[in-house]
Formats: structure tokens, sequence, C-alpha cells
């Protein structure tokens, strides 16, 4: 399968590993060193075939996305958890695309979100509080199950909000993420 849109990556072995999955083109920011030349790569990227902005799940690649989506508004992203991110088998705490499955790879790509410029959730911060997903116990754990299943990262409860509202996911839609997480909790 050819994925239409160029798909922004950290360095070469992520390119590597997303060639063994599907058949795409990347663009490589080289890591957190991304610069003007190749925001400007992504501009015309976009421009021509559109963009999927994937990155590793940690604090760098959030950086990278964070700038990409500053200086690039409107691009499409791609998200794995830290767990799919891991690599196995090995004595190594590696956290990054090249370390997924294949079938993780190709899962991710198919739900991919596209970030609009206006924001209209209609999830509110007394909904997270209910929800247990800021200032409790367990809220992290919740947040980090909640980010898997929606495939929108891993979110701090600062960021929380803003994330659900940035990708648009609708109250229904967080409703039953959460109805599913209760129910996974209490089984």
């Amino acid at each position: 399968m050819k994925v239409k849109e160029i798909i922004i990556v950290e360095g070469k072995d992520d390119t590597a590993k997303l060639k063994q999955a599907m058949d795409v083109d990347t663009i490589e920011t080289n890591g957190s060193a991304i610069n003007k030349d190749t925001l400007e790569q992504i501009v015309h990227a976009k421009d021509k075939r559109g963009v999927i902005v994937f990155t590793d799940p940690d604090y760098p690649g959030q950086r990278i996305r964070q700038i990409i989506d500053q200086h690039v508004p409107g691009c499409k992203h791609a998200f794995l958890s830290k767990e799919e991110a891991k690599a196995k088998g090995t004595q190594h705490r590696s956290l990054g695309i090249e370390h997924a499955s294949l079938q993780v790879l190709r899962n991710a790509l198919s739900q991919v979100y596209q970030l609009s410029e206006t924001q209209k959730s209609d999830i509110t911060q007394s909904d997270l509080m209910n929800h247990g997903l800021i200032g409790g116990m367990g809220a992290k754990d919740k947040r980090n199950k909640l980010g898997m299943k929606l495939r929108i990262g891993h979110i701090n409860g600062k960021q929380l909000l803003k994330r659900l509202q940035m990708f648009e996911i609708t109250k229904e839609e967080f409703e039953n993420v959460m109805e599913s997480i209760n129910q996974e909790e209490h089984a």
C-alpha cells in the first residue's frame, strides 16, 4: 500500500522501519536539529501531497511535533504509545518508531488525525475532573489509557483538554472511550 502523504520522521532508522511496513516517502528532521530548510521542505510537501507527522512518543518527539505545528499548521499526525515504541528483547530502554512492530506502524498510520485551526470539541475541564483524569490518584494512568485508545499521544494533565480539542474529539467519543476504560478497570 502506498501512502499518499509524505511522512515526517526523526531519522534514518525511522524511515527504514516505515519502508518495511509500507510504501512511503519520508522527510527526516534529524532529531531535534530540525532547521529552517527542513521546515520549508515540509511546507512544500504539505502543499504538494500532504504530510503526516510521526515522531517518537517522548519529549524530543513532542517538541519536534510542536515546532512543525507552529510553522506548518494543519498537518496530519500519527501517534504511537510508549509501550508500542519500546525496544523489545533488549536491555536498553530505547523508545522510538524504529522499535515498533510493522503491524503497529500500519495501525498508527491508518488512524491519522487532521489538526484543525478551529477547536470544536465540547469537552470541558469538569468532564476531565469527573472522569478522574486530572488531580487524583490514578489520573496519569487513565490519561495514558485515554491517549492510547484515542491515538492522540501521551498527555499530561495541563495539556489534556487542549489535545482533545485540537483533535476535535467529540464528547460522545470521549464518553465512550472513558466508559470502556472504566469497564476494563472494574473487570
